[in-house]
């Protein structure tokens, strides 16, 4: 299926997508970054999945899903030449282990159901041994366990189980799969129609919670945003993920395939800020904590992402056994960008821990001292090349939204000493604060063409010049912004949508072959500048047709490839809901001008 036929559900320690047509794709347990347990997204049913839905195909009339409102509780309905019936997925808050509920029932007259499973561990490559035992089928491979609770007798057969059924209006059955660590004893048996109200009402109290600060048009966005957002989050530590997924392509059958489970830094930052502007407080005190825990140490240790409980080590390799969504090879699993240099990560921490303190969250000697200690190794490195924010595989560049952000973290730093009398350098760091503003005009401004420019001597541009005037850096309505904002749109449109630098260019600045689709958050951040700069009908008009690319649950991937028009990437993106989160509240304000704006005055 397309991409945007998926949709998640998740426990807040782990996710699953959910296909249209009733098949779930991809699961891993137990935690986001785990090897798959349903696989067939990445290769084919021969990878693992679990199908529920009308038998024969061909006598579905149609098909409609929505989420529960303000929920990630997912209903699927079909109607069919004989009747119509819903299936109701969600993984419910987990108590010793992972559960998965998929709750089936008849509206309307009598319809024929069927079902099939194939459990694969390790990412489709162990077909476990299956057994009955109480009633219940239990597969094992290695130190995966799964028990499957089917309310109907599955037969197996060519390494699957299947089942077939009727059912008619009123009648309702819960089938329930729960993962355990194979050497435990057997998992306690859950009630399915009482984790059902428990998960839908644990959902309506969160988003009971939430201020959007958007308007009324926008607002249904926002909470689905939100709650995504959430989705990602790994309770336990407080971490959040990129994405649910591994190896979705950017370029349809082609190479650019990355593990996105993993808590980078910078999205994790730009994620907690839509979170605290939504009155999440206590999201951002574990986010912080996480924080500090993962990044204790030596300063120059920082790495731009962690596992979700703070790992370090999250070594790249390829699995050869599985095709690749599309035939997109290879799929990998762990990421070698977790080595890089990426200078733009102490900016973002340094004004997300500036803005959460600025919002009322308490600080701690603690957190200070390592931002010191942080401060003090960009002082002797912030002149250095890196890879940048798209994490480039060729030469280290100078990259400008790298300068930009370094000068951020000095600035926030002074903010702090300014503003909540904490101790440090502020002399020496006000010099350096003006010595990098100074080096970036000096050197990534072409006057000629009135633009900021990718790096340092180059002529390329950059959509993340766009985040300048959010920064601080230079006020929106100053000239240089203007004609940077102009320069996006005339160099790095396609489509109406943004690159994120130019595709001819692509092979000498990031090191890979292959083109890939137009960057949605970029286009979220061209849609913030229209308005910061007084085009607000314009802003309006491309964030409506962002918007029109979610798909029918209002989910976005990480990129949209006007080529095909479809969306690619790994799926659903925190990256892309974030910023759509914070364009919804700057059009929603009064001066268009972003929340955090006023933080900085």
């Amino acid at each position: 299926m397309r991409i945007e036929d998926y949709a998640i559900i998740g426990d807040m320690q782990s996710a699953a997508l959910v296909g249209r047509d009733g098949s779930i794709d991809w699961l891993c347990l137990p935690r986001f970054d785990s090897p798959s347990c349903f696989g067939a997204l990445l290769g084919g049913e021969r990878n693992g999945h679990w199908w529920i839905g009308p038998a024969g195909p061909d006598r579905r009339l149609s098909t409609r899903r929505r989420y529960r409102e303000n929920t990630l509780v997912l209903e699927t309905e079909w109607d069919t030449e004989d009747g119509t019936v819903r299936v109701t997925d969600f993984m419910p808050p987990r108590h010793a282990n992972p559960d998965l509920v998929r709750v089936v029932e008849c509206l309307a007259g009598s319809v024929d159901m069927a079902t099939q499973i194939r459990i694969r561990f390790d990412y489709g490559r162990i077909v476990p041994w299956v057994r009955r035992n109480d009633g219940l089928l239990q597969a094992i491979g290695g130190p995966d366990s799964v028990w499957l609770h089917s309310p109907v007798p599955l037969q197996g057969g060519d390494y699957a189980h299947r089942a077939s059924f009727r059912m008619s209006a009123g009648d309702r059955l819960s089938f329930v799969f729960t993962w355990h660590p194979s050497h435990s004893p057997k998992p306690e048996q859950i009630d399915p129609i009482k984790e059902l109200e428990e998960t839908d009402a644990m959902w309506r109290e969160w988003v009971g919670q939430c201020k959007p600060q958007a308007a009324e048009q926008w607002r249904e966005a926002v909470i689905r945003s939100l709650v995504t957002l959430k989705a990602l989050t790994y309770a336990p530590t407080g971490g959040i993920v990129a994405a649910a997924t591994t190896s979705v392509p950017e370029d349809l059958g082609g190479g650019r395939n990355w593990d996105y489970r993993y808590c980078w830094l910078r999205d994790a930052t730009m994620t907690l800020d839509a979170l605290i502007g939504a009155g999440y407080v206590e999201e951002a005190r574990d986010w912080r904590e996480w924080l500090l825990r993962a990044i204790a140490g030596r300063p120059q240790d920082l790495q731009i992402m962690y596992g979700v409980a703070g790992e370090r080590r999250l070594p790249e390799m390829e699995l050869p056994w599985l095709d690749g969504y599309e035939d997109s090879r290879p799929v990998r699993i762990g990421n070698a960008a977790v080595d890089q240099l990426q200078l733009d990560v102490y900016g973002e921490v340094m004004n997300c821990l500036y803005l959460s303190r600025v919002s009322g969250l308490t600080a701690t000697s603690r957190t200070w001292a390592i931002q010191r200690s942080l401060m003090d190794f960009l002082e002797s490195h912030w002149d250095e090349p890196d890879e940048g924010l798209w994490e480039v595989r060729g030469p280290r560049r100078h990259f400008v939204h790298s300068k930009v952000m370094a000068w951020v973290a000095v600035d926030r730093s002074i903010r702090q000493i300014e503003r909540f009398g904490q101790t440090g350098p502020i002399e020496r760091w006000r010099v350096l604060r003006d010595r990098i503003h100074a080096e970036v005009m000096q050197k990534g401004f072409d006057p000629a063409r009135n633009t900021f420019t990718q790096s340092y001597g180059s002529r390329e541009l950059d959509a993340a010049l766009l985040l300048i005037p959010q920064t601080g850096f230079l006020p929106a309505e100053d000239p240089r912004v203007v004609g940077t904002i102009d320069a996006v749109e005339r160099e790095l449109m396609s489509d109406d949508f943004v690159l994120r630098y130019p595709i001819a260019q692509q092979n000498s600045v990031d090191g890979l072959a292959g083109g890939e689709g137009a960057f949605l958050a970029c286009s979220f951040w061209l849609a913030e500048a229209r308005a910061m700069i007084g085009r607000r009908d314009e802003a309006v008009e491309l964030f409506e047709k962002l918007l029109s690319l979610r798909n029918d649950v209002g989910l976005l991937s990480e990129e949209y490839d006007p080529r095909y028009g479809r969306l690619v990437g790994n799926f659903p993106q925190a990256f892309s809901h974030v910023p759509l989160i914070h364009t919804a509240h700057t059009l929603s304000r009064d001066t268009c001008k972003p929340r955090y704006s006023e933080m900085l005055d």
